[in-house]
């Protein structure tokens, strides 16, 4: 990396209706956005901070605090200088700039792997919530627009509504979709196994951290031959990662910025090939900096993608780039978004500070 210097910028994205994470109600996204850039600004690289309340431990202001205090030691030079200890959506967004940054200065798109070739084009799921009319008015509509891959999101409170959901896609869609469900952990063992046991035969392909405790997915799927994923487990426990039978996984969920950085990711995507698991990269309604990175990511780390968590920008009233991250018939290109992805709208942004390298 050859920046110079680095300028700092806010942002505030309004939802388009209020997102619950973790029982707390958010009507906006904020986030940082660093830009380095080299000598006379020949050459300019975006990464994407930006913590979720309920979901990181670390608010945007403390990562900013650690931020600056990073910078004004003038600790940045490569992904290698960076310390330890670092946030995790502080470490995901400045290695998102400095491969950003190399790309930029080589001119060519950021390479992850010597043995897999960048795929064509990554399938996006499609996220459900709601009643269940409202699930079927949702899954319709994206269906028509060519989504095969839908993700519901269930709590303890509402497996009633859930089972009954599960019922009506299925019944309305049978094969025709892959069906997801993301339980973040809500449910003990017995009604955990309950709900699987009243929900079609074949009707779901895996349930995300279905359990309160991780450790127990195991005998969930022994008793119910449902295959779970990964998603907090992976930063709460890593370990259980390897202790867990991998006959019961089916999925890992990739949320770099969360995970503790781009390259902790791609170890796990390296991990998930060559258990036979789907690597699944997920946003944390991050802007489309971030969500087109993740495309290039999900594209350059398997022979075949899976579905990714990608849909997320469909929640924010507007994007920070100059062409809106989107899909296509359910299809995210790549190399377009890579590169329209670090083309961003200076308007949408609010200076905040300038620093020397």
């Amino acid at each position: 990396m050859n920046a110079s210097h680095v300028v700092l910028y806010r942002y505030t994205i309004p939802f388009t209706e209020p997102i619950t994470v973790k029982r707390q109600r958010l009507v906006h996204r904020d986030g940082i956005i660093i830009a380095l850039k080299t000598a006379e600004e020949s050459y300019v690289a975006y990464g994407e901070i930006a913590p979720l309340p309920g979901l990181h431990s670390e608010t945007l202001e403390q990562a900013e605090t650690q931020l600056v205090e990073l910078l004004s030691k003038r600790g940045i030079t490569n992904h290698n200088s960076l310390p330890e200890g670092l946030y995790p959506s502080v470490r995901t967004g400045l290695e998102m700039a400095m491969i950003n940054l190399d790309s930029a200065i080589s001119g060519a798109f950021p390479s992850f792997s010597e043995t897999i070739a960048v795929f064509e084009h990554v399938p996006v799921n499609a996220l459900l919530f709601g009643d269940t009319a409202l699930i079927m008015q949702r899954a319709e509509q994206y269906f028509a627009l060519g989504y095969r891959t839908f993700k519901l999101k269930i709590t303890a409170s509402n497996t009633g509504n859930a089972i009954k959901s599960i019922h009506a896609l299925h019944n309305t869609f049978g094969n025709h979709i892959e069906l997801r469900l993301d339980a973040n952990q809500s449910l003990s063992l017995d009604k955990a196994v309950d709900f699987a046991k009243n929900i079609p035969p074949g009707s779901v392909a895996y349930i995300e951290e279905p359990l309160q405790q991780a450790e127990c997915i195991g005998e969930f799927y022994a008793k119910t031959a449902l295959h779970s994923a990964l998603d907090e487990t992976l930063w709460q426990k890593p370990d259980l990662l390897f202790k867990i039978p991998v006959e019961s996984l089916a999925a890992l969920i990739l949320k770099p910025n969360r995970l503790g950085g781009i390259f902790v990711a791609l170890e796990l995507a390296r991990y998930a090939c060559k258990k036979n698991l789907l690597a699944v990269f997920s946003s944390a309604f991050e802007s489309g900096i971030s969500l087109s990175f993740y495309t290039w990511l999900a594209a350059s780390t398997s022979t075949k993608p899976a579905a990714c968590g990608l849909d997320t920008y469909r929640y924010l009233q507007h994007d920070l780039l100059e062409t809106p991250f989107g899909a296509e018939n359910a299809l995210l290109d790549p190399q377009k978004l890579y590169r329209d992805g670090v083309k961003v709208n200076q308007r949408s942004l609010r200076r905040t500070s300038l620093w020397t390298l």
